[in-house]
C-alpha cells in the first residue's frame, strides 16, 4: 500500500462520500470563469459544459498540455490515474492554474476485476461513485446509439435490402458496456421468418465500439455526425462498401449522442476542475478521453493534465500517433509513472513478496522502465519519472531507481500524493513545469503517407522492440484493399494485451526479438484508424472467477460499498 496508508482505516471510498465537494456551479464560475447560464447540471456537484460556450472560446490562446502515461501494468499497480489527480492539484499548489481531463470509467472494470477509475486516497475526483457507475449517461448514450445502428442493418435487411447488403459480410457487431464472455460470438435472428434473416454476429464491450472512438476524437456535433456516416457497416457481394449514411443512420445516432458530446466537469478532493469524457480502452481502442474536453481544459487553463490507457507502449503510443495527430495537440511533458513493486515484478518477484527489499529484482525490472524512457523520447518528448512511494520501499532501493534514471537522462521524483493529496506531489509538479517552459518538437512515428502494414511493422519493431510482424495472407490483402479504397493516410491502432510488450502478458520486463501476430484487422472508417487486432485480446473482456461485483453492495443507509 502506499505509505501512510495504513496509517488510516478509511478506504477510497470512504474517503470520497467523507468528502466536502463544493456546488459545481460555484466552483466553475471561481475556478474556470463559466457562468451558470453554460452549464447543464446533474445534481449539484456534477455538470456539463454547453457546446456554444465550448465553440466561443476557440481563439483563446492553448495552456501547457501534460501527459502522464506508466510502465507496463502488473498486478502490484502503478497508480497512473491517481497521480494525473495528485499532479494537478500539485500544481496548483505551487501556484499554477490547472486543471486535469481523465477518460470515464467502464462498467466492465469496475464489476470485474480492475476496479473503478477516478484515482484513489487523496488523490481523487468526486462524486466516486456516480464517475464509476452511470456518470452522466453518456456510456449509455454511445451504447443505444451503437446499437441503433445495429438494429437499422438487420431491419434493412429484413424489409427487401434495397442496398443489397450480404448478410456474411456484416461487419458491424452489438456492444454492451459489460464484461460478458458468452456473447462474443453469436447466432442472431432466430425464430422465424418473423424475426428476420439467421446470421453469426457478436457483441464487443462499449468502450472498443467505433462511436466511443468517434465520439473521442470529433471536434463538434457536426464532425461527430459526418464520421458517423462514414461508418462502414457492411459490404455487398461485389465487396461494395455499406456505410452508415447510405442507411440514413446517423442522423438519429447524433440525436443520441446531443447532449452527450457536452464535456462532464466535476472536481478532485482539493476543489479542482476536472473535465471527466469519454472512455476507450487503450489495448483495443486508443485509449484518451475526448478531443473536446482536452480541447476545452487548453482554453481555460495555463496546464492540462491528462492520462493515456494503460502503458506508454499502448495508450502513451495511440494518444500521439492517433490523438494528436488527428486533434493537432503537442504534449509540452510527459510524466512516466511506476512503482518499485512493479518494477520489481518486472524483475522476477511474485506479488506475494514484494514487499522484501530485492535490489537485483529491482535492477533488473528497471529495463522496463528503460524501454519507456527510450520510447517517449523517440517522439521528441523528455519525460519525468514519478514513483509513487509504497510503505514498504526501502532507501537503498529508491537511491538505485534514481541513480538508474540520473543514468538515463532522466530525473525519478518520489511522489506521495495518494496520502497527501497534491502537497505530496509537488516535487513532481515543479519538474514538470520546469520541462514544460523548455521547447521542443513532437516527431510522430510514422508518416501518412507509409502502407498500413508498414505502420503496423513500425510500431512494434520501434515500440515493441519486436523482430517481425506476420499475418495470414487474407489480412494483409484486406489492408491492400483498404489502401485502394483511399484509407490507407490512417493511423494504426495496435489492439493487444497491455501486461507485456510481446502478445503474451505473461512476459515481463523489456523483451526483444519477438515476433508479433495480426490476427485480425478491422477499419475504423468514421474514426479514421485502422485497428490491428494481435495476440489472443478479446475486444470482449471476461469476468474473472471471482469478480468486483461479488463486493459491491447497498448498505441500510442507502451508501454504497465496495465498489473500490
Amino acid at each position: 500500500m502506499p505509505a501512510s496508508q495504513h496509517q488510516s482505516p478509511k478506504s477510497d471510498i470512504e474517503i470520497s462520500q467523507n468528502a466536502k465537494k463544493r456546488p459545481i456551479i460555484e466552483l466553475a464560475k471561481e475556478k474556470l470563469g463559466i457562468a451558470a447560464e453554460n452549464l447543464e447540471p446533474y445534481g449539484h456537484y456534477k455538470a456539463k459544459v454547453s457546446m456554444d460556450y465550448v465553440k466561443s472560446l476557440k481563439d483563446k490562446k492553448n495552456g501547457k498540455l501534460i501527459l502522464v502515461t506508466a510502465i507496463t501494468p502488473t498486478p502490484a499497480g502503478e497508480g497512473k490515474t491517481t497521480t494525473t489527480v495528485g499532479l494537478t492539484d500539485a500544481l496548483n499548489h505551487i501556484g499554477k492554474k490547472a486543471m486535469l481531463c481523465l477518460r470515464e470509467p467502464s462498467l466492465g472494470p469496475s464489476f470485474g476485476m480492475k476496479g473503478g477509475a477516478a484515482g484513489g486516497g487523496y488523490a481523487q475526483v468526486v462524486p466516486m461513485e456516480d464517475i464509476n457507475l452511470h456518470f452522466t449517461g453518456d456510456f449509455h448514450a454511445i451504447t443505444s446509439a451503437h446499437n441503433l445502428l445495429s438494429a437499422l442493418i438487420d431491419n434493412h435487411i429484413y424489409w427487401g435490402n434495397v442496398l443489397a447488403i450480404d448478410s456474411r459480410r456484416v461487419v458491424w457487431r452489438r456492444v454492451m458496456d459489460m464484461n460478458d464472455r458468452a456473447l462474443r460470438e453469436i447466432v442472431c435472428s432466430l425464430g422465424g421468418v418473423a424475426n428476420g434473416y439467421p446470421r453469426e454476429a457478436g457483441f464487443d464491450i462499449t468502450v472498443a465500439s467505433e462511436v466511443m472512438a468517434i465520439f473521442c476524437l470529433a471536434k463538434d456535433l457536426d464532425d461527430l455526425k459526418e464520421r458517423l456516416g462514414n461508418i462502414i457497416v457492411a459490404y455487398t457481394r461485389d465487396r461494395k462498401p455499406v456505410r452508415a449514411k447510405d442507411l440514413k443512420a446517423h442522423g438519429a445516432m447524433a440525436a443520441l449522442l446531443k447532449e452527450a458530446i457536452a464535456p462532464n466537469l466535476v472536481q478532485t478532493l482539493e476543489g479542482t476542475p476536472a473535465f471527466i469524457h469519454g472512455g476507450p480502452f487503450a489495448n483495443i481502442a486508443h485509449g484518451c478521453n475526448s478531443v473536446t474536453a482536452t480541447a476545452t481544459a487548453l482554453k481555460l487553463t495555463d496546464y492540462v493534465v491528462t492520462e493515456a490507457g494503460f502503458g506508454a507502449d499502448l495508450g502513451g503510443e495511440k494518444f500521439i500517433d492517433i490523438k494528436c495527430r488527428k486533434a493537432g495537440l503537442t504534449p509540452d511533458c510527459v510524466v512516466l509513472v511506476a512503482t518499485i513493486r512493479a518494477l520489481k515484478m518486472h524483475g522476477g518477484v511474485q506479488k506475494a513478496d514484494l514487499k522484501k527489499e530485492d535490489l537485483k529484482a529491482l535492477a533488473a525490472g528497471m529495463a522496463n522502465l528503460q524501454r519507456h524512457v527510450e520510447n517517449i523520447k523517440k517522439f521528441g518528448i523528455q519525460p519525468v519519472v514519478s514513483i509513487n512511494r509504497f510503505s514498504a520501499d526501502t532507501p537503498a532501493e529508491i537511491e538505485l531507481v534514481k541513480n538508474a534514471c540520473t543514468k538515463l537522462g532522466v530525473e525519478a521524483i518520489m511522489a506521495d500524493h495518494w496520502a497527501m493529496g497534491g502537497e505530496g506531489a509537488t516535487d513532481v509538479a515543479k519538474a514538470v513545469v520546469k520541462i514544460c517552459d523548455s521547447s521542443h518538437k513532437l516527431k510522430l512515428l510514422y508518416p501518412d503517407e507509409m502502407p498500413l502494414f508498414a505502420k503496423i511493422e513500425t510500431i512494434a519493431k520501434e515500440i515493441y522492440r519486436a523482430k517481425a510482424v506476420t499475418a495470414d495472407k487474407g489480412v494483409k490483402d484486406q489492408l491492400k484493399t483498404w489502401e485502394e479504397m483511399g484509407y490507407g493516410k490512417l493511423p494504426i491502432c495496435i489492439a493487444k494485451t497491455q501486461y507485456s510488450f510481446t502478445t503474451n502478458a505473461d512476459t515481463k520486463g523489456a523483451p526483444d526479438d519477438h515476433i508479433i501476430n495480426v490476427r485480425e484487422v478491422r477499419l475504423s472508417a468514421g474514426a479514421e484508424f485502422v485497428v490491428a487486432i494481435c495476440g489472443e485480446i478479446m475486444t470482449m473482456p471476461g469476468l474473472p472467477k471471482v469478480p468486483a461485483a461479488d463486493s459491491i453492495d447497498v448498505g441500510a443507509d442507502g451508501q454504497i460499498v465496495g465498489l473500490f
